[in-house]
């Protein structure tokens, strides 16, 4: 008689998924805004472990920076960080994604001058390679940069769990150049990218480039509001 592999365990998850079943029970308990007091063994019975175990996803979850355990009264406090609440939110995009396809937003500011620094820096070769090959164009060299406000920050926030396509770093010349991550965009119709520079010091300017002169094919001076549609790639 041939001998066949045995089947994979189901049922419980692996310890990945059993840290972040941890996540998903305490945010459940409110331990985002404030915190929960919760044993051991609460925790280990409620996602299906021992307590010896629980005890250990808690223990390298706190080591990890997602969690703070704390005592009070000789009860254990247990509260999620926001790097808890960003794993989490990835998870939950990940699984949208799965669902529902690529996320959209739309929202709106007003044009502004930058300081001339997209076009040195949309012009330089190490850029101008990937472009072509990752986003299908080379650049207009020049970024339409749009001041945006509280609302639409809070939007943009959203972008850090989106998958967008990479642009890397690279070294010329004896300088270092940053990496970006570039997003599908319309700008009143007119196709782009949102770039997101790693290093950047305007988190409340968004800067868009494209194929196509935008302020020219827009006809847009400063201080004029346009409406940026965004998807992800």
């Amino acid at each position: 008689m041939t001998a066949h592999p045995a089947a994979p365990e189901l049922g419980r998850p692996r310890r990945r998924g059993e840290e972040l079943a941890v996540l998903k029970l305490l945010a459940h308990a409110g331990a985002d805004q404030t915190p929960v007091v919760l044993t051991s063994r609460d925790v280990g019975a409620r996602i299906g472990v021992s307590q010896q175990a629980a005890d250990r996803y808690l223990l390298a979850l706190e080591h990890r920076g997602l969690l703070v355990r704390s005592m009070a009264r000789r009860r254990q406090r247990l509260e999620l960080t926001p790097a808890a609440m960003a794993m989490l939110r990835a998870e939950y995009h990940g699984y949208r994604r799965i669902f529902e396809g690529p996320a959209r937003l739309s929202l709106s500011g007003q044009v502004a001058s930058g300081l001339g620094e997209g076009r040195y820096y949309l012009s330089q070769p190490g850029y101008v390679v990937q472009f072509a090959e990752r986003l299908g164009y080379a650049p207009f060299p020049g970024t339409l940069n749009v001041g945006v406000g509280a609302g639409a920050l809070r939007k943009l926030a959203l972008l850090a769990s989106w998958q967008g396509v990479r642009i890397d770093g690279f070294e010329a010349s004896g300088r270092t150049f940053g990496g970006a991550t570039c997003y599908p965009a319309r700008v009143n119709g007119r196709s782009g990218h949102l770039i997101r520079p790693d290093r950047t010091h305007h988190r409340d300017v968004v800067e868009i480039i494209s194929p196509e002169n935008l302020r020219t094919k827009l006809n847009v001076h400063d201080s004029d509001t346009v409406t940026i549609e965004l998807e992800e790639a």
